[in-house]
C-alpha cells in the first residue's frame, strides 16, 4: 500500500514525522511538504512563481510551496504511481467549525480528493496552555483506520476530517461521527504604527469557544471524544427556487 502525506505545518513539524513513522510500519509512506510552515493558507497553489522540490533523505520531500502543491506534486511528480491514500497531518491544533475552509492541512487532503484519491485530514486538538503534547494518540488511531481499510467508505467527492483531543489513549472517552459546529473567535484586528508611523494590522482573535451543541465536532473534542466529519468537496445548493421564481423563471 503506498501512503503520501503532506502537512501545512511544515517538513520539519513533530506531528508529520510521528505520523510517518507510525505508518511506515504497515505502508510504503512518502512525505511532501512545505519547507516552512503553511498554516491558513487554505486550497493557495504557486501559479505566478516557480516550485522547487529538494529530496531531504528517502522518501521525504521538501517543496517551496503550499499544502495544495505538495499533494499534487507528490502524485502528479514525485512518486512513480499514484498513491492508494493521501493523509495530512498531524496538524499541531484543531480544524473544526469553520476552520476548514482556512486550513492548509483540510486543503492538502481535498486537493487529493479532487485528483480522485481517497483522503483524511488529521488534527490533534492542542490547547495553549498545554505542557504535553499527545500526537502519537492521534497517529495510532489514523493507522487504525488504514489497517480496518475505513477510509473507503467514504463517496468519492468526500473525504475525512478527523480532530483529536490532546490526551494520552486511555484517557480518550470514545469516538463520535459528527457534523461541523462553529467556531466563536473575538474577531480583534490589532492596529500597529511602524517606526516611520505608518500603519499595519495584525489579524487573528482570540478563540471564545464552539457552538452547536451534542453532535457537533467541537462538542465531541470538548467532552474528550475522537470527532470525525465525512466532508462533502462541494457545497450543496440550498432549494429555494420557489423565492427566486421572479428573477430566474
Amino acid at each position: 500500500m503506498k501512503i503520501l502525506i503532506s502537512n501545512d505545518d511544515g517538513v520539519h513539524a513533530q506531528g508529520i514525522n510521528i505520523l510517518f513513522k507510525t505508518l511506515r510500519e504497515i505502508a510504503d509512506v512518502t512525505i511532501v511538504a512545505p519547507s516552512m510552515e503553511r498554516s491558513a493558507t487554505g486550497q493557495t497553489l504557486t501559479l505566478d512563481q516557480p516550485l522547487r522540490i529538494d529530496k531531504l533523505e528517502e522518501g521525504i520531500y521538501q517543496t517551496s510551496g503550499f499544502p495544495a502543491d505538495c499533494t499534487l506534486m507528490g502524485i502528479n511528480h514525485i512518486l512513480n504511481e499514484r498513491p492508494d491514500l493521501v493523509i495530512s497531518g498531524i496538524n499541531h491544533g484543531a480544524n473544526l467549525g469553520q476552520d476548514i475552509y482556512y486550513s492548509g492541512t483540510v486543503a492538502a487532503a481535498r486537493q487529493a480528493v479532487f485528483q480522485g484519491i481517497p483522503a483524511i485530514a488529521v488534527s490533534t486538538v492542542i490547547d495553549s496552555r498545554a505542557d504535553q503534547l499527545h500526537l502519537q494518540t492521534a497517529a495510532n488511531f489514523v493507522r487504525k483506520l488504514v489497517e480496518h481499510g475505513s477510509y473507503k467508505w467514504v463517496g468519492k467527492d468526500e473525504m475525512i476530517n478527523i480532530n483529536v483531543p490532546n490526551l494520552s489513549e486511555s484517557d480518550i472517552a470514545g469516538v463520535e461521527l459528527t457534523k461541523l459546529g462553529k467556531r466563536i473567535y473575538s474577531e480583534e484586528i490589532e492596529h500597529r504604527l511602524d517606526s516611520r508611523g505608518k500603519e499595519y494590522f495584525w489579524i487573528g482573535g482570540k478563540l471564545l469557544g464552539n457552538s452547536g451543541g451534542p453532535g457537533t465536532d467541537g462538542h465531541a473534542i470538548e467532552n474528550s471524544k475522537i470527532s470525525i466529519n465525512i466532508l462533502n468537496l462541494f457545497a450543496q445548493v440550498s432549494d429555494i427556487s420557489n423565492k427566486w421564481s421572479e428573477i430566474v423563471g
